[in-house]
């Protein structure tokens, strides 16, 4: 039995209350009652007169399309909403959790607010998610970076040492907190209890974006969450993998040494952030989701033998490369999301925008990513993909690239030096120029070539040559697109007007 602290009630929760849906119960039984709706949302769950909207996603989710503050729902003294979010908490070892339906985007949003009643600056890993970025700019917080390791060849960021952690802090002892980001987009697993062991030795919360990583902890073969390695606040993107409705994700609230200060400043903000119109489908989605995970530990075995399976096939046809297979060499690793499956696709002659493509117009298989080098195939948490029809269709993929494919690939590349902060630079004014006038002026936009949404260049950085070249090939690539830009090509980038800059911060290096 378990005691979960939750808008200052306690819950006892046990095993066996893991084994339903208090929430998402509670939705369906008012859903299937005969009820008149004269309220919000104005579809009135009439599905003879907004049949359009019934054909499109059926007659059930019109039903289950609840307005928010129903008695009995989410209102009252433990409503089915307190317990699931006391469930959840449980299931995460959490302190408290709040469910999100503005996906992770949101809670890292909500996550940077927080840090600006801690202080002005911000330590955050530079591969962070554009959201973090954003949070930034709505914060007005200065950031220190802390850089992770870089794989140029492939173009994959991985994670942030140990070491490379307290050295930013060091440089930077005014810091509020630190930022970082595990599991990466391709699966690798940061050392988050050394880390969180050094903010903690400096005074500082740990947050950590485990966008990826809301499956973490449910399955003996899976790693631990964050939570569990001494993290702070964690952001779980519950959809990706876990299998709540997209767009659905949680908050976890740690029980260290900083959560009565973060507890008060969380809940704040995620009224300044959450719709008042919260969708009763996503909130549902998620107290299903948890549900599924506690008691699927079997499902999950099925989704772990998938991947295996599936590395296993890449492996022996001997033509492509399975990009893990060399993480043990990097330092910043510690393990690996065993369903996440990231290929080396120009190892096989073939750019991953380009196999990507392939794979969808002529086999009709879906990919999470491409970059130019690789792609990454996700398998659910209790998904049980067809891994024979993947791997015939992969190594059915042309070789255009033939026996040249090292030699051709699209670097990431490096950031330019930071002019201002984000705020700063966000909110100046500023013009559009064409690309090639915008090297070696400041940015005035996050761009990030998306998925993964990694900002590739931030409001006040130094916009290079190298960076407006790789924005072009991104751009042109297929499925290629760069979030943030001015338009589709690229061929425009939004900049601080010179005066603006020049009478600013760094005025006398521009």
């Amino acid at each position: 039995m378990f005691l979960v602290t939750l808008r200052r009630v306690t819950y006892r929760t046990t095993r066996t209350a893991q084994h339903t849906a208090p929430y998402a119960e509670a939705v369906h039984a008012f859903a299937r009652e005969d009820w008149l709706r004269l309220n919000v949302p104005g579809h009135s769950a009439d599905t003879l007169h907004f049949g359009p909207l019934a054909q499109l996603v059926g007659d059930v989710p019109l039903r289950l399309d609840l307005p928010p503050l129903l008695e009995g729902i989410d209102l009252g003294t433990r409503s089915p909403m307190d317990e699931a979010l006391a469930l959840a908490a449980d299931a995460w070892g959490a302190r408290r959790t709040w469910f999100l339906t503005n996906g992770a985007s949101q809670g890292n949003r909500i996550a940077t607010l927080v840090t600006r009643a801690l202080g002005e600056t911000l330590i955050v890993q530079r591969s962070v998610h554009s959201s973090v970025i954003d949070g930034l700019v709505l914060s007005g917080q200065k950031a220190a970076f802390a850089y992770p390791s870089v794989d140029a060849d492939l173009g994959i960021a991985h994670g942030v040492t140990p070491a490379d952690l307290a050295r930013a802090i060091a440089a930077h002892p005014e810091a509020a907190a630190a930022y970082l980001v595990t599991p990466s987009y391709f699966g690798a697993v940061a050392d988050v209890r050394a880390c969180a062991d050094v903010a903690h030795a400096a005074g500082i919360p740990l947050i950590i974006d485990e966008a990826w990583g809301s499956h973490f902890g449910f399955h003996p073969e899976l790693p631990a969450n964050a939570l569990a390695q001494g993290a702070d606040i964690a952001i779980s993107s519950t959809h990706k993998l876990a299998g709540s409705l997209t767009q659905s994700a949680m908050l976890h609230l740690g029980e260290g040494p900083f959560a009565d200060t973060l507890e008060p400043l969380i809940q704040r903000v995620f009224h300044v952030t959450q719709s008042t119109s919260a969708s009763a489908l996503l909130l549902a989605s998620l107290d299903v989701a948890r549900r599924t995970l506690v008691t699927g530990q079997d499902r999950i075995s099925a989704s772990l033998e998938a991947a295996d399976k599936m590395r296993s096939q890449v492996r022996s046809a001997d033509r492509f490369r399975v990009v893990s297979d060399d993480f043990g060499r990097i330092p910043d690793i510690v393990t690996t999301d065993p369903l996440r499956v990231a290929i080396d696709t120009r190892a096989g002659g073939i750019s991953g925008h380009e196999a990507r493509r392939h794979l969808m117009r002529d086999h009709r298989i879906m990919v999470e990513v491409a970059t130019d080098a690789a792609i990454v195939a996700v398998v659910g948490a209790g998904a049980a993909p067809d891994v024979d029809r993947f791997t015939e269709a992969l190594h059915a993929l042309p070789s255009p690239l033939g026996e040249q494919a090292p030699a051709d690939r699209l670097r990431l590349p490096s950031p330019g030096a930071l002019k201002m902060t984000t705020r700063e630079a966000f909110l100046a004014p500023s013009r559009t120029v064409p690309a090639n006038e915008a090297v070696g002026r400041v940015s005035a936009d996050t761009l990030a070539a998306y998925p993964p949404g990694i900002p590739n260049v931030l409001p006040g950085e130094v916009i290079t040559a190298e960076l407006v070249e790789f924005f072009h090939r991104t751009a042109a690539a297929p499925n290629g697109h760069v979030r943030g830009a001015a338009d589709p090509a690229v061929t425009t980038l939004r900049v601080v007007d010179r005066e603006c800059h020049e009478s600013g911060p760094g005025a006398d290096s521009w």
